[in-house]
């Protein structure tokens, strides 16, 4: 079945059907360009919202990317960009694929419907002219057929009256045969005409439109074709990007929970960063003013001070609070009564107004803070620190130092080795013109060794010891007498830095007995001096109990002690 046998009568209805096809592919491009048009600001709102909540460089927020939390959600706007990045890639994709291709060939459909239309117009309009020259032919021979009738009457009537004469019926019979021989004529015309008519007619019905119709009823179909093939590209534009969509929403889940298994390495990356090493308070002594003696004051308490207001407020300048910047100024009464006490004047108890005061306005003075120095300004040894901060800061200074001078050592021996060839092979260059860098790289190793062995000295005053290997000198050869660098930083990240150097004389000491037992919750390498490597569920003795240096001394199940870090494990105390 097709439109050339089964619609050959139906010109207007395919003229308007596959005008509503065309219209049908103009409707679905505009729709997808819309589409697009969606989806691309869609990915530049996620884009802008991306970049609205990622950190920008050296703010508080990228400082703060250290901890497990803060990459997964660093992690999580990555992925969203990139997941903006692929509703572009749908945006392009389709407007390349679906109304590029569907508008071009909207054109050539539009003319290829054109001139189908047109070849049966004009078959349409060449028989209805072939009819109205056979109709005319038809109307002649009617006309002649009727003229010859009433002539032949006309020569029967001349022939039947008597009083016409020989000439008139002779005159009358010559018109009716004349009459009648054009009406033949026009006649066979109209046969003739029929005949051709006919003929057309067989060729327009049965040929000429079905071939018309039929190749309108392709082009009708190859566009529905071309239109589903839209369809199926704007679901398969998003099914190819949804493998790498889904990798992105992968990536979300797996940053949710990296941040969820590593929300206890958050607490002790946030205690290795931040601890102070300050002991804790001591309880506050009571003074009895009431026995009218003058205590002398004491590392636990704080009681009567002594000394000029001038010396006293010097002397309190170092004294900071863990919790406070507050100092505390005590300007004492020159004017004193012999038994060394004021003489205030309370309209309550005095010495509950002296307790509440100092509550009030005192904190508890730390023994540890002895080592700090008596400024708050940023110093070289980084005195302005609490004691754990410090150390960690020297220990990181002197392992750059390290680097540079391992680079200068290394250095120092390529001259060497050059120079000694240029000795051999005088003719490869002259080995004096290495003197001048020869002594500069000399003189950098001696400078960057008086650094080390100044920020070691620091290390030391800060309560720690750093693990140093010696392995420079100045002849920039390795020997275990001259200052050298720092380990190296390069550890696991499940390891922290070595910090200290634990004196090791502890083996030789005599054993004490276990004091509890501890669990190890991470790994720890031990590569420091007087450190113990452990694995994670790893059971040891503990020896002796962490004295807030963070450090705790334990002894493995082969009897090896040695220190790790108290937050790596969990201790429990023998029963």
């Amino acid at each position: 079945m097709g439109w050339g046998t089964e619609l050959w009568d139906q010109y207007d209805v395919l003229d308007k059907h596959t005008q509503s096809g065309l219209d049908l592919v103009e409707r679905y491009v505009k729709f997808v360009k819309e589409r697009t048009e969606i989806e691309q600001n869609y990915a530049k709102q996620l884009r802008n919202l991306t970049k609205k909540y990622t950190p920008k460089r050296g703010s508080k927020e990228e400082q703060e990317c250290r901890f497990a939390n803060q990459q997964a959600f660093v992690e999580i706007l990555n992925e969203m960009n990139d997941y903006a990045g692929q509703r572009e890639v749908i945006a392009e994709t389709m407007m390349l694929s679906i109304c590029l291709e569907l508008t071009k060939y909207l054109q050539d459909l539009k003319q290829e419907r054109k001139t189908c239309l047109s070849e049966a117009k004009k078959a349409q309009q060449t028989l209805e002219s072939s009819y109205k020259h056979l109709d005319n032919t038809k109307k002649r021979f009617e006309r002649e057929w009727r003229e010859a009738e009433k002539a032949n009457q006309n020569a029967e009537k001349a022939d039947q009256d008597t009083n016409a004469t020989k000439a008139d019926v002779e005159k009358a019979r010559m018109q009716a045969h004349a009459r009648t021989h054009t009406a033949e004529e026009c006649r066979n015309d109209y046969a003739a005409e029929l005949q051709k008519y006919n003929k057309e007619q067989n060729q327009f019905y049965f040929t000429d439109i079905p071939q018309i119709f039929s190749k309108l009823q392709e082009v009708e179909e190859q566009r529905v074709r071309k239109l589903a093939e839209g369809y199926v590209s704007f679901a398969d534009t998003e099914k190819r990007v949804m493998p790498i969509i889904g990798k992105c929403l992968e990536g979300i889940t797996k940053a949710g929970n990296h941040s969820y298994s590593h929300a206890e390495n958050d607490s002790v990356l946030l205690i290795e960063q931040h601890k102070s090493g300050f002991e804790r308070p001591g309880d506050v002594e009571f003074e009895d003013y009431s026995h009218g003696i003058n205590r002398a004051s004491s590392e636990s308490s704080l009681g009567t001070l002594k000394g000029k207001p001038a010396d006293l407020l010097t002397k309190n300048k170092a004294k900071l609070w863990p919790f406070s910047k507050k100092k505390v100024v005590c300007y004492l009464n020159e004017n004193l009564p012999s038994n060394g006490l004021p003489a205030p004047k309370f309209s309550r108890d005095p010495l509950s107004y002296c307790l509440k005061e100092i509550n009030r306005t005192v904190k508890p003075r730390i023994s540890s803070f002895r080592t700090l120095r008596r400024t708050h300004a940023v110093s070289e040894d980084f005195a302005h620190l609490p004691p754990e901060q410090r150390r960690k800061k020297l220990q990181q200074k002197m392992d750059e130092i390290s680097k540079e001078l391992q680079k200068e050592v290394d250095q120092s021996q390529a001259l060497e080795k050059m120079k000694d060839v240029y000795e051999k092979n005088p003719q490869m260059g002259d080995a004096g013109s290495l003197e001048p860098q020869i002594s500069q790289t000399a003189h950098n190793v001696e400078r960057l060794q008086g650094e080390m062995h100044k920020y070691e000295s620091w290390l030391i005053e800060a309560g720690g010891r750093a693990e140093i290997r010696h392995g420079f000198s100045n002849n920039n050869s390795h020997n275990t007498s001259s200052p050298g660098s720092t380990r190296s930083h390069e550890e696991k990240t499940d390891s922290p830095q070595a910090i200290y150097e634990f004196d090791d004389d502890f083996e030789d000491e005599e054993a004490f007995a276990p004091i509890g037992q501890c669990t190890a919750l991470y790994n720890f390498e031990g590569s420091s001096e007087g450190t113990i490597p452990m694995r994670e569920g790893e059971v040891f003795a503990v020896v002796e109990e962490d004295k807030g240096d963070g450090w705790t001394r334990v002894q493995n199940s082969s009897g090896d002690e040695g220190y790790i870090p108290t937050s790596y494990v969990r201790i429990s105390p023998r029963m």
